[in-house]
C-alpha cells in the first residue's frame, strides 16, 4: 500500500511538472508570433527649432576706420650741446629735469676767461690796424703834395731851358748855360718820377693797411663769437630734459648737455600694414590729409584728442613692415612725448555697404537670411572692412533682410528657425554707470586730488566725471585698483 501511495504521488507531480511546462511553452509561442507578426508602432518626430538673433541689414554710407597704436612725438626737438669746453660757472635755475625754459634764455655759462682775454687782444690789433690806415691815408696825401711840387719845379726847369735856348739862337746865350738848363730840366723829371714811385708807395701802404684792418675786424668778430659760445641759451620754448650737468663741472667741446622738448608742437607716429596705407591714397598716389583722433587711457579716462595725417616716411625701415605714418595734433593737452597711445582714422567714405556682427559671417564669405517660414537661407557677400567686432560687408539682395546675428555649426541654408528680435543689443558696448555712496566717492576724489604722476587736466575730467550723480563704472575699477582697493 506504501509503495503504491508513493507512486501515485510521485506520477501526479510528473503530470503537473510537464503540464506547466507544455503551457509555458504555449505561452512564448504566442508571444513570439505576435511579436513577429505585430508592425512597430514609429513616434512622430518634430522638427527642431533654433532660436538666433537677428539684425536687418540697412544699406547706408559708412566712413570706415582704421585702428592702429602709435606713440606722441615732439616736432621740435633740440639737442643742447656745449659749443665750447671749460667749467661751468654759470647755471640757470630752471636748467633742471622737467625745467620750463623760454627762447632765448640762458642756460648755462662757460668760463669765459680765455675768450674775453683774446676778444681784448682782438681789440688791441684792431686798433693798431685803424691807426696805420690813419697814418698810411696821410702819407697818402703827402706823397700826393710831393708829386705836385716836382711837378712844378720840373715845369719850371723844362721853361728855363727853354729859355735858354731860344736865348742861344738869338746869340746872347751860351751853350755851358743851356746845358746847365738842360741838366736841370732832367734831374726834375727824375725828382718827378720819385716823387710819383713815392705816391705808388702809399698806395699801397694804404691798401696794405685796410687789408691789416679787415683781418683785425674779423679776428676780433671770431673772438666775441667764441666769447658768445661761452653762453648756452635756449633755441626756443619748451621743456628740459635728460640734464646730465652741475655748475661747476668740466664739459668738453660739442658735450651733450640736456634735451630741449617743444610740447605745444606735438604728432603721433604710427605704423600701417600696407593694405591699409592703400586705402589713404588718392588717384594720383598721394597721401590723403585724413583727419585721426588720438587716445590715451589715463585711469580709466580716455584722454582724446584729434589731429591731421600730414606725412609719412621716406623708407620702410630695416627690419620693419608697412609704413610709418605721422599726424599733426592740435591742442594736444595733457600728453606727453613718449606716450604710447590709440589711433583711429577715418578712411573716404564707403557707399552701399551694411554694418553686421562679425559673428554673421561664416567661412565661405556667407551669411544667413530669413525667407518665408522663418527658415534660412545663405547669401554671398563681399567682405570690405573689419571695424573691431563688426564687419562692413556688401551683397545683392542684402538690403533689407533680417540676418542672423550669430552663426553656429547647427545653422545652415532651410534649417527652421525662431527669430529674436529686439533693441537690447543696440546698446552693446555701452559703459556700466555707477551710483556711488558718499564714502566710495569721498575715497576717489582723495586719491585723483593727492595724485602726483596724474596732469592737471586729467585730474579736472576726473573730478567732474566723479562729481556726476552716476559715475563709469570702468573709470571706477580703473582708479580703484591703483588705490589698492
Amino acid at each position: 500500500m506504501r509503495f503504491l501511495r508513493h507512486s501515485l504521488t510521485g506520477f501526479f507531480l510528473l503530470s503537473l511538472t510537464l503540464g506547466l511546462l507544455t503551457y509555458a511553452g504555449h505561452s512564448i509561442f504566442d508571444a513570439v508570433q505576435q511579436r513577429l507578426t505585430t508592425e512597430p508602432e514609429v513616434p512622430e518626430r518634430r522638427e527642431r527649432v533654433f532660436a538666433v538673433n537677428v539684425d536687418t541689414a540697412i544699406e547706408e554710407t559708412i566712413i570706415p576706420v582704421l585702428t592702429a597704436f602709435g606713440e606722441i612725438e615732439s616736432r621740435r626737438t633740440l639737442e643742447i650741446r656745449a659749443k665750447a669746453g671749460g667749467t661751468l660757472v654759470e647755471l640757470a635755475e630752471d636748467f633742471v629735469e622737467g625745467g620750463q625754459v623760454a627762447a632765448g634764455q640762458l642756460l648755462a655759462r662757460v668760463d669765459p676767461a680765455d675768450a674775453q682775454s683774446a676778444l681784448d687782444r682782438a681789440a688791441s690789433d684792431l686798433l693798431d690796424a685803424r691807426d696805420e690806415e690813419s697814418e698810411a691815408a696821410r702819407a697818402l696825401i703827402l706823397a700826393q703834395d710831393e708829386l705836385a711840387a716836382a711837378e712844378d719845379q720840373a715845369e719850371l726847369r723844362a721853361r728855363a731851358y727853354r729859355r735858354q735856348l731860344d736865348l742861344e739862337e738869338r746869340g746872347v746865350g751860351t751853350a755851358a748855360a743851356v746845358e746847365t738848363a738842360e741838366l736841370s730840366a732832367a734831374q726834375a723829371r727824375q725828382a718827378v718820377l720819385g716823387s710819383r714811385q713815392a705816391l705808388a708807395q702809399a698806395e699801397a701802404r694804404v691798401d696794405q693797411a685796410a687789408t691789416r684792418l679787415a683781418r683785425a675786424e674779423i679776428a676780433q668778430a671770431e673772438a666775441q663769437r667764441r666769447l658768445n659760445d661761452t653762453r648756452i641759451t635756449a633755441g626756443f620754448a619748451g621743456t628740459l630734459s635728460e640734464v646730465s650737468v652741475v655748475e661747476g663741472g668740466l664739459v668738453a667741446a660739442n658735450e651733450k648737455l640736456a634735451i630741449l622738448v617743444d610740447g605745444n608742437k606735438l604728432e603721433v607716429a604710427f605704423r600701417l600694414s600696407t593694405p591699409q596705407y592703400l586705402r589713404l591714397l588718392d588717384d594720383e598716389g598721394l597721401l590723403i590729409d585724413a583727419p585721426v583722433r588720438v587716445t590715451l587711457d589715463v585711469f580709466g579716462l580716455d584722454l582724446e584728442v584729434k589731429g591731421q595725417i600730414s606725412r609719412d616716411s621716406a623708407i620702410v625701415g630695416e627690419g620693419q613692415t608697412g609704413r610709418l605714418i605721422f599726424a599733426r595734433l592740435t591742442n594736444a593737452a595733457g600728453m606727453k612725448p613718449g606716450d604710447f597711445v590709440t589711433v583711429t582714422v577715418e578712411e573716404p567714405p564707403l557707399d552701399r555697404v551694411v554694418r553686421l556682427p562679425a559673428s554673421a559671417l561664416g567661412p565661405d564669405d556667407q551669411v544667413l537670411a530669413l525667407v518665408g517660414e522663418d527658415r534660412l537661407e545663405a547669401l554671398e557677400v563681399t567682405l570690405l572692412r573689419r571695424q573691431g567686432d563688426d564687419i562692413l560687408v556688401r551683397g545683392d539682395g542684402l538690403a533689407g533682410r533680417e540676418i542672423v546675428r550669430q552663426r553656429s555649426p547647427l545653422l545652415g541654408a532651410g534649417i527652421k528657425v525662431r527669430p529674436l528680435r529686439g533693441d537690447s543689443d543696440d546698446a552693446r558696448g555701452a559703459d556700466e554707470m555707477l551710483v556711488l555712496s558718499a564714502d566710495r566717492r569721498a575715497r576717489l576724489v582723495a586719491f585723483v586730488e593727492g595724485s602726483t604722476d596724474m596732469p592737471e587736466a586729467v585730474k579736472l575730467r576726473l573730478l567732474g566725471q566723479l562729481a556726476e550723480p552716476r559715475v563709469p563704472a570702468r573709470m571706477v575699477k580703473r582708479l580703484e585698483g591703483r588705490m589698492g582697493g
